[in-house]
């Protein structure tokens, strides 16, 4: 007879270990049978088991666990010194390479057991994090918290607490919680990001130079980094505990403003494939740097929103503000933290930068909507975070050592500021705009709808031409902001040449209709003569990555006048079409997204007016047959074949929401001006 083998419980409580009996818990639960028998406490300890060792590998195939501290990567990881320009240049480089740093192997009990009770588990880990959400929520936690979490509004789960507070009184829904346990590395995450070069940073001066572009080109449009916190100056003039994640975001938003020398003497072939590199490794730091804090994965994100590439369909732009605006509504910044009352406990140096992060996503939510013809996805009914203001972006300026300030920041900073105020509104405006007339459901807008919206466009005010006493850069952004500007307009009349809004005599249809063309051709034309100033002015090398797609709504209606059936009207338009291609041919060097609207275009005007190419400045161009067509990888332009009408309408259905390609096929006996 074979004598009975016993087997060990998987899982015991503490007094059955002792005894040497067999445990009911993984059947009954806790208490197990004994301990209830017994009216003992049934504790259960947890158990962590080592990996199986394969016996048919090496052991070194399993190297030991090792686990490396975020924090400590950050902190190894060579300080960068804040030096001017000039003085960079001028000491000369090395390269930054950080060591990581290694731990002891972790030791287990020889029983394959921790020694963490039942109450470490996650279930009560989660309770004490209900408790301390509700006794800070209510003022009963003396504790001062370091982590930013938003309880959320009703009907969400935290508003129960509204029943502990005063009548007419809502609990606080921002609070701070305790800093969880830091981030870890194990030794083999660690390995894979020094293999993908992330804690490689380029040399000295050319970390400078990208700063100094970031703050100049990208800072004032889009304010996402507090400065003072950024420039955390300290003795020796270094910039101490280097997020990696960001700064690599940072150089790759800024390699678009460097000049040849920088990239060329990083070992790059071109800047394309500098803006590769830096973007991979700010993914890559991303997915795998373990980064818990949220405003940085936001000002991250954002950043990463600048990447075209033809592999994802160009659609990384819409994913990353996507993800942006995702953890804005996790944090609760699109809420005033004071919309009940003073929430003293605060920060308020935290309401600024959050102002500047959210309105950020705004008027990234607005342009891109428009750009790819996707839903906004911010809807201002949920919000109540004030308006930021001007004095928002200088007061963490104003931290900033005199050495810093004179280094990267613009001199002025002052009046970039009013011209980002002034973008948020044109941005506001554009959301309007979007909501009335282009939802694919839902009634017509009514005539009175359609004159508000009018009234307040027309009534609008931006800056008039930049003076000779500003700054080229400030000169660069006014016109900028007037390219947004007369892209909102187009953007309001486009639907209106062929809708009649509701409550409109029919006798006044055709004069109506009259007034929105010459309007759509005032806009058009007024592009134009800014790019005209841009390229006067020699100011297109201050161009950033929204500047193509500002082009692209003048650009239509020029395409729509080629197929006048006046022959002088067509040359016209297609004269006007042209300064638009040679802008966007300029900007392809630099911004995919201009590879790809004038990939676009020209497949257009091949399918209206093939001849007007032949003695065109366009016909010379590297991608003017589309067939051939080629730019530089990664970041290539998209390569256009002979196109038919229903391939036209499939690459144009998935690159803007102005529908010009219903404009190819109307009966070409219309009116001249019927687009």
């Amino acid at each position: 007879m074979t004598p009975q083998r016993y087997r060990r419980s998987a899982v015991a409580c503490q007094n059955c270990r002792e005894r040497k009996v067999r445990c009911s818990v993984s059947v009954t639960g806790i208490p197990c049978a004994g301990c209830t028998q017994d009216g003992a406490e049934c504790i259960v300890r947890e158990r962590l088991r080592r990996r199986k060792q394969q016996t048919r590998l090496p052991a070194a195939h399993h190297p030991p666990q090792e686990t490396v501290q975020v924090d400590q990567l950050r902190a190894k990881s060579s300080s960068l010194p804040i030096l001017s320009p000039q003085a960079s240049r001028e000491q000369g480089a090395s390269n930054f390479l950080p060591q990581v740093p290694q731990t002891e192997p972790l030791e287990f009990p020889g029983n394959d057991e921790t020694l963490r009770s039942i109450t470490e588990r996650r279930t009560d880990v989660a309770e004490r994090t209900g408790v301390e959400i509700s006794s800070t929520v209510l003022g009963q936690d003396n504790n001062t918290g370091q982590v930013p979490f938003y309880t959320g509004e009703s009907p969400g789960f935290s508003s129960i607490l509204d029943v502990c507070t005063q009548p007419n009184q809502t609990a606080p829904r921002h609070i701070l919680l305790s800093q969880n346990i830091s981030a870890s590395l194990s030794t083999q995450d660690s390995e894979y990001l020094q293999h993908k070069g992330v804690f490689t940073l380029p040399q000295n001066n050319t970390s400078t130079e990208l700063l100094c572009a970031y703050f100049h080109h990208i800072h004032p449009i889009m304010p996402i980094i507090d400065v003072a916190v950024f420039f955390n100056y300290s003795q020796g003039g270094q910039i101490n505990d280097l997020n990696l994640l960001l700064l690599w975001s940072i150089f790759f938003a800024a390699t678009n403003f460097v000049s040849e020398n920088i990239w060329s003497l990083e070992g790059y072939s071109s800047r394309k494939e500098m803006k590769h590199a830096m973007y991979c490794r700010a993914k890559c730091m991303y997915d795998n740097g373990g980064e818990t804090d949220k405003v940085v994965l936001i000002q991250s994100a954002l950043l990463m929103g600048f990447w075209h590439s033809k592999e994802d369909g160009h659609a990384q732009p819409w994913y990353w503000i996507g993800v942006a605006i995702s953890l804005c509504q996790i944090l609760g910044l699109h809420r005033d933290p004071d919309s009940a009352k003073v929430n003293s406990a605060f920060p308020t140096r935290r309401r600024p930068i959050w102002r500047r992060l959210w309105w950020t996503c705004f008027f990234r939510d607005r342009w891109l909507s428009l750009t790819l013809g996707r839903p906004m996805r911010i809807n201002l009914e949920d919000c109540d975070l004030p308006m930021p203001s001007a004095a928002d972006l200088l007061g963490d300026v104003a931290e900033l050592p005199a050495s810093i300030t004179s280094a990267y920041i613009p001199n002025d900073l002052p009046e970039l500021a009013e011209c980002w105020i002034v973008l948020i509104k044109i941005s506001k405006l554009l959301g309007e705009i979007l909501a009335l007339s282009y939802k694919p459901s839902g009634p017509s807008p009514t005539l009175q709808q359609f004159d508000s919206l009018q009234t307040e466009l027309l009534q609008f005010r931006i800056p008039s031409g930049p003076g000779h006493e500003q700054s080229r850069l400030a000169m660069f952004y006014i016109y900028h902001l007037q390219l947004h500007y007369q892209a909102a307009l187009i953007t309001f009349y486009r639907p209106y040449i062929t809708r009649i809004p509701n409550h409109l005599p029919p006798s006044h249809v055709k004069a109506w209709q009259s007034k929105i063309i010459k309007q759509l051709d005032s806009a058009a034309l007024q592009t134009n003569a800014i790019l005209n100033d841009l390229v006067r002015e020699r100011l297109l090398a201050f161009a950033g990555p929204m500047t193509p797609t500002l082009l692209v709504p003048a650009m239509h209606i020029h395409l729509l006048g080629c197929k006048s059936t006046d022959a002088l009207m067509r040359r016209v338009g297609f004269n006007n079409l042209e300064l638009c291609m040679v802008v966007m041919e300029e900007l392809q060097d630099t911004y995919a997204a201009a590879a790809l609207y004038r990939g676009v275009f020209l497949g257009a005007i091949k399918k209206i007016c093939p001849h007007f190419l032949a003695g065109s400045t366009m016909q010379n161009s590297n991608v003017s047959d589309p067939s051939t067509s080629h730019v530089e990888p990664p970041e290539a332009s998209v390569v256009i074949p002979p196109l038919s009408d229903d391939a036209l309408n499939s690459l144009l259905d998935d690159t803007s929401f102005l529908d010009f390609w219903d404009s190819f096929h109307t009966d070409s006996n219309s009116n001249d001006m019927q687009y």
